[in-house]
């Protein structure tokens, strides 16, 4: 194997190692040392990068720790590497292979909801790509959070409008894999949407969602969520209860007479979110039934905020399938240009 190839497989086994520390929930310090280590290798010259592996010197590159170091020596050398051994193993025991949801995430095409560290999430967008192929998605819509959230780093029309340009010629790059461009707009106090309608009109996909005065009175958050549902630049409400169930401050669902707000939603074509990160898993079970009943069309998203945390969709698919929810009803099990006809209102 020549040094470039041998180099190759290194990095690959580092990025693998740090999206498996993602999908079971490790620190973001622990998959970061991974991925840190990773780019640190890729920009070594191939020959210095055997020279260092010959003389157990890897740990002298800037970002590379012993354990990183180790992984790149065992990869180079055609040996076992120990550590991701271990963890293939613990994923497959949690993986959800025969599990009721597994058919219906077999049938994902796509996830709607993840996030770059444009705002906050962790990884940059090629991250995100590439781990999105590697899982077998066919695209990925980038949903980083609008100016209000600033403690998410909100992006700005400015920053939202590079960004877009940014997906536009990585698109060239990777495919037939789509890259779509979106937001996670936040859905303000009057039921507004945070971000410019032009710019919004854009965008291949529109998530929106509360993240502010979650507390609000029933009729007042029913009105909010009214409002915004009924906005034609909304396709998808994300995590419609606010609700966090981990963590060190654990947070109750927010109140609104759901009913109506489902039918609300399945009158104008927009998604239910069934969002699969182990701390919110919203919405609860009772108004995922309630969804359902009203008609509604759903989209099972990661809500990503980095590379390994997109295989957490089987979470929601494990929900969904307790509903006994058909995949035709899941958006993202469409094509890509049925799924953009129907963003689109066509």
């Amino acid at each position: 194997m020549s040094d470039a190839s041998a180099q190759d497989d290194a990095v690959a086994t580092l990025r693998r190692i740090a999206f498996l520390l993602e999908r079971a929930q490790a620190t973001s310090y622990r998959s970061g040392a991974f991925r840190t280590a990773a780019a640190a290798v890729e920009a070594t010259e191939p020959t210095e990068l055997a020279r260092l592996v010959e003389d157990d010197r890897v740990a002298d590159l800037p970002g590379v720790g012993r354990r990183t170091a180790e992984v790149v020596v065992q990869r180079w050398r055609g040996q076992e590497v120990d550590y991701l051994t271990r963890l293939e193993e613990q994923s497959a025991g949690g993986s959800g292979g025969d599990s009721p949801g597994a058919a219906l995430r077999s049938a994902l095409r796509g996830d709607l909801h993840s996030h770059t560290d444009a705002s906050d999430g962790g990884s940059p967008l090629q991250e995100m790509v590439l781990a999105a192929l590697e899982i077998g998605h066919e695209y990925l819509v980038v949903t980083d959070h609008s100016p209000r959230l600033t403690v998410a780093n909100g992006l700005s029309p400015a920053r939202l409008r590079r960004q877009i340009d940014q997906i536009r010629a990585l698109n060239e790059a990777v495919a037939p894999f789509r890259v779509l461009t979106g937001i996670e707009v936040d859905i303000l106090d009057d039921g507004s949407l945070d971000q410019e309608p032009e710019l919004l009109a854009q965008l291949d996909v529109v998530v929106g969602s509360v993240h502010s005065k979650l507390r609000m009175d029933s009729a007042a958050m029913t009105s909010r969520m009214l409002t915004a549902v009924a906005n034609p630049h909304l396709d998808v409400l994300g995590h419609c209860t606010g609700r966090r169930l981990l963590g060190g401050r654990p947070r109750p669902p927010s109140e609104f007479d759901h009913e109506r707000v489902f039918a609300a939603s399945a009158v104008n074509g927009v998604a239910v979110e069934i969002n699969s990160r182990p701390d919110r898993r919203d919405p609860p079970h009772v108004l995922l039934q309630a969804a359902i009943d009203a008609g509604c069309v759903f989209a099972v998203d990661s809500d990503a905020h980095a590379p390994g945390q997109l295989d957490w969709q089987i979470t929601g698919c494990e929900r969904a399938a307790e509903h006994d929810l058909p995949a035709e009803r899941v958006v993202n099990t469409w094509p890509v240009d049925r799924l953009l006809a129907w963003a689109a209102g066509s």
